[in-house]
């Protein structure tokens, strides 16, 4: 008798990835949002499948992270001005398993609502010892932690008596090209995002409110700073929103 031979598992089998729900991603045209009408896609788009560079890769390694990449109140010579915070959460995939040694990088303005950027024209002050970005990669149980300063809300030119809220920057690589996020982290009880186009672009309203950090006391450190936690998705039913 001759025997079947057993199937060969392919080592580059491409497993694709998740596709986003379109109720929980910001709309590409959202009107209100000025930006958003002019560059947005006038053609419906065209869906790829994922390949095998989408699934794979990059790979940072932990010598691309300095000590102080992840306290942005210690990169210079004084203290920056405004209320320490301290961000913490944790980084997970579409089955709720933690993804570790992910590099996530932040930005944001200062206290009084300005970034350190030649094209920030806000009528607001500078501050010598802040620079407002930061990076750091996630533990072996995708933990990660910041400590920064709580951004200022705003004003920009999008509608008449436009600011926006207090939010700071995510960069996320994830796994994977395909997990590749950039999203805002928001505030709890701002009553700025009621106005805001950027966050309200998100059509689920759970979806928003994943956007939204929650103040932790288990983070919090008595008489030096607010704890908040926020927990990225990278992909899947719960994903994090990206930034419109």
């Amino acid at each position: 008798m001759v025997r079947q031979r057993e199937p060969i598992e392919r080592t580059n089998r491409v497993i694709p990835y998740r596709r986003h729900d379109p109720a929980t991603q910001p709309t590409s045209l959202y009107p209100a949002y000025r930006g958003t009408v002019l560059r947005a896609p006038r053609q419906p788009l065209i869906v790829l499948p994922h390949t095998l560079s989408e699934v794979t890769g990059p790979v940072f390694g932990h010598e691309h992270i300095s000590e102080t990449d992840n306290d942005l109140t210690r990169q210079h010579a004084g203290d920056p001005l405004g209320e320490r915070i301290i961000v913490r959460g944790r980084v997970l995939d579409d089955n709720g398993l933690p993804i570790p040694n992910t590099l996530l990088e932040i930005w944001q303005a200062n206290a009084a609502g300005r970034y350190r950027h030649k094209k920030d024209a806000h009528a607001a002050p500078l501050d010598a010892n802040f620079s407002g970005a930061g990076r750091t990669l996630t533990d072996t149980d995708g933990y990660y932690q910041f400590v920064t300063i709580k951004p200022g809300a705003y004003p920009w030119q999008n509608h008449e008596n436009a600011w926006r809220p207090a939010h700071i920057h995510f960069s996320l690589f994830g796994n994977a090209f395909a997990t590749r996020l950039v999203t805002q982290m928001y505030f709890p009880g701002d009553p700025l995002l009621a106005y805001d186009p950027i966050f309200q672009s998100i059509p689920d309203e759970r979806a928003r409110q994943r956007l939204i950090s929650r103040f932790d006391l288990e983070a919090t450190k008595p008489s030096w700073a607010l704890g908040f936690q926020f927990d990225i998705v990278l992909r899947g039913r719960e994903e994090t929103p990206f930034e419109s």
